[in-house]
């Protein structure tokens, strides 16, 4: 049971995270209107799932837009959050 907390909490941690990331630093005009709703990680933190909409419905191009910045979030992530 404390393995879920402490997963949950770094979801949420990252789940913060990210969507600064989106709101400051990412300038692709794909993310713009993207909200992070949620974020699931795996029990041994090898991977995460991000879940996010757009206000104007054009999910597909946040969605390229976002893997395109991955690298970008990953290492940003990695400097933030220390496990």
């Amino acid at each position: 049971m404390a393995n879920f907390d402490r997963t949950e909490r770094i979801a949420q941690q990252m789940q913060r995270e990210i969507a600064e990331l989106v709101r400051l630093k990412i300038n692709d005009p794909r993310v713009r209107l993207v909200t992070i709703t949620g974020v699931e990680v795996a029990g041994d933190y090898s991977h995460a799932k991000i879940f996010f909409t757009r206000l104007d419905g054009k999910h597909e191009e946040a969605r390229q837009g976002l893997e395109h910045a991955c690298g970008f979030v990953r290492s940003q992530l990695a400097n933030s959050i220390k496990l």
